[in-house]
């Protein structure tokens, strides 16, 4: 067993080279593999994706990339790849992949939320909890870590206004990996140093996220049998309201069109379409007041994906009701119920009225409003939505059944809002 909790801890050689030259047509792009010197020793990655997968970093130094007229980013444009030993205030127990591809997944999301201080907590490269919000950085970091803490333990938090004492604090209280901010107020890196394996990155290109949101960047997808899938990353083309389209179809003569959503709505629309660009498809997101209140990844069918988040919901209401006042997990009470001798309070009637309250409360979902990253081929996911007592909907549109699933907003009451975004999110 020794051996086996070695191998967490333990950085793998690679044989990766110091430099990486990609040809795309008459256009050169060069890349410098990144190290670090901690501790007196100089190494890459701790390891890849698993412990026995060496793995390396690269940062594009040389070499610009236009196609079709598009100018892609650029070197000197490096978050993540650009990281120094000066950007790492505490290495932790030195970063692998998963660390850092959760920091860059997180700055992917940020990249759209530039407008009011928020916080996005990432785990196995999907976000957990997001809240964005103008009481500060703090009050976005209790939103999003209260959205999910289950998922959070042991994710990486990223946050792109200066972090403060009162962010630190709450951050310590809980267990991360990572934290990351564009600077860190005086004090605060010493409070969170008291977790030694905390990795801690400052990365001051987190203030420049709204410039480098505009282009693309190349996206490489390996195969399988080794080969290559080039594409152009994804770009939100909802940026402010007006950008959505008017959600309305037509179908035998005659049309439908949905009720636009309220101000407040569509704040909530544009900050969930925002996280969306980082999670797995298919995917939904659940969002209120500027805080994710379910999120759904990476189902095969898109009712199904909703159903699931809907139950997840439940389950994580109900551990936040039993954390804040049973002092434990709802699986812990979980199995102080089974193991229940009768001497105290009945730990199944406390299980049974948490559960019945978070179902009375429908995990929370009542006001939140709801994105698609593809349309709905059907109306039952939307039906499904409509009986949590979501109030709008943001979806690509395009369903050759775009009339039922307009009609179904239309016909719930109170009616429902919908707007299109004239855009897919998948992310594979």
């Amino acid at each position: 067993m020794s051996e086996l909790k070695k191998m967490y801890t333990t950085l793998l050689r690679d044989h990766f080279p110091d430099d990486l030259r990609l040809q795309v047509g008459s256009q050169e792009l060069v890349y410098k593999k990144r190290t670090w010197n901690i501790g007196g020793e100089v190494r890459g990655l701790r390891y890849g994706e698993n412990p026995d997968q060496p793995a390396a970093l690269y940062e594009q130094i040389g070499g610009e990339l236009i196609l079709d007229g598009v100018a892609f980013r650029a070197p000197g444009q490096g978050l993540v790849s650009a990281l120094t030993e000066e950007h790492m205030l505490q290495a932790g127990k030195h970063p692998g992949k998963t660390n850092l591809t959760d920091v860059d997944n997180a700055l992917n999301i940020l990249q759209y939320l530039s407008a009011h201080p928020a916080a996005v907590i990432l785990k196995h490269n999907n976000p957990c909890g997001a809240a964005w919000t103008d009481l500060g950085v703090a009050e976005a970091v209790s939103r999003a870590f209260w959205s999910d803490r289950i998922a959070a333990f042991g994710g990486a938090i990223v946050v792109n206004r200066p972090l403060t004492k009162e962010a630190a604090e709450l951050i310590n209280s809980f267990y991360f990996e990572v934290v990351a901010a564009p600077e860190f107020e005086p004090g605060v890196v010493d409070i969170l140093k008291a977790r030694k394996n905390l990795r801690i990155l400052k990365i001051p290109g987190i203030n420049r996220l709204d410039e480098l949101a505009r282009a693309p960047f190349l996206d490489i997808k390996s195969l399988f049998d080794g080969g290559l899938v080039l594409q152009s990353s994804f770009v939100s083309r909802i940026r402010q309201a007006s950008d959505f389209l008017p959600a309305t179809a037509e179908k035998d003569g005659v049309t439908v069109t949905a009720r636009q959503p309220s101000a407040k709505e569509m704040q909530d629309l544009i900050f969930a379409w925002s996280i969306e660009a980082g999670v797995s498809s298919n995917s939904v997101i659940f969002v209120r007041d500027g805080a994710t209140t379910a999120i759904g990844t990476g189902e095969q069918d898109r009712v199904g994906c909703v159903d699931l988040t809907i139950t997840k919901a439940r389950t994580k209401y109900a551990d936040l009701l039993c954390f804040k006042e049973q002092g434990c997990s709802i699986y812990e009470l979980m199995l102080a119920a089974r193991a229940d001798d009768g001497t105290g309070p009945a730990k199944a009637e406390i299980l049974a009225d948490i559960r019945r309250r978070s179902d009375a409360a429908k995990g929370g979902l009542p006001g939140s409003a709801l994105v698609s990253d593809g349309f709905f081929p059907f109306r039952d996911g939307v039906d499904l939505c409509l009986a949590q007592g979501v109030t709008a909907i943001a979806q690509p549109g395009g369903s050759l059944r775009d009339f039922e699933v307009i009609r179904a907003v239309n016909e719930s009451r109170p009616q429902a809002a919908m707007v299109f975004t004239g855009q897919r999110s998948f992310k594979h």
